[in-house]
């Protein structure tokens, strides 16, 4: 009952909000980081995964198309429904963690460094027991930081991604060139095989017939006298016969 209580304030406090405030949340939306789901959802990094699913349930009323008049409502309510889907993967929103973790140690190691110039903080901190330092990451100030932060170390590794998925399908491309050129090597040796096959025969007949009809005769043969052509206008010479 009591969830049908909370659905109906819901429904309620959506039919007051206002066209402009639908509008301005549709610009929020698209405004912003595109590798940071929790910046579209307008959640902090710890929230839970429960956090997660009423804030998408609250913001894809908001935008949604059908009650939204934003010529790019649908483009927002597409990018809530993406936002949530990252964050209840374990996989996805445990690598989104895992920046943000990064993101933490890296102003850490900063703020440790200005400390050090800075002889009061430095003390109450050492004093403070490290009760100063959570005080200050609960901070506005360093929720900015982080969120810019989270947003450098997210861009940076997209980018190295985007470069690694270049350099593989060039790489790809280049087998793929190689293997292409292999098979129509070995296509082209198939076929100039298939044809010497083909020709076998003619070749095999032509040798026997070389061996039959071109073949020289043995030594010491006796070969048929040559016929001589008579020439009727005795155009030749004779030579005069000796006389015994």
């Amino acid at each position: 009952m009591a969830s049908e209580t909370e659905e109906d304030l819901l429904k309620s406090f959506m039919a007051e909000v206002s066209e402009v405030e639908r509008d301005n949340e549709v610009q929020r939306i698209l405004g912003s980081f595109k590798l940071n789901p929790f910046e579209h959802l307008n959640l902090p990094f710890d929230a839970s995964t429960d956090d997660v699913k009423k804030q998408y349930r609250k913001l894809s009323l908001l935008v949604h198309p059908d009650k939204c008049k934003h010529p790019q409502a649908k483009e927002a309510f597409g990018a809530l429904a993406k936002a949530q889907q990252l964050l209840l993967d374990p996989q996805e929103r445990g690598y989104i963690l895992d920046q943000v973790t990064a993101a933490k140690e890296e102003l850490r190691a900063k703020r440790k460094k200005e400390l050090k110039k800075d002889n009061a903080s430095r003390i109450k901190a050492t004093v403070d027991e490290g009760k100063y330092e959570e005080q200050y990451e609960r901070s506005e100030e360093f929720q900015v930081h982080l969120k810019l932060k989270v947003r450098e170390i997210l861009a940076e590794k997209e980018w190295r991604r985007r470069k690694m998925q270049m350099r593989i399908s060039e790489e790809e491309g280049r087998l793929k060139k190689d293997e292409e050129e292999t098979k129509e090597m070995w296509k082209r040796k198939r076929e100039h095989e298939e044809q010497w096959e083909e020709t076998r025969e003619n070749r095999v007949s032509s040798w026997r017939d070389f061996m039959k009809t071109g073949k020289k005769g043995k030594k010491g043969e006796i070969k048929p006298p040559k016929l001589k052509t008579e020439d009727p206008n005795k155009s030749y010479v004779q030579r005069p016969v000796k006389r015994a």
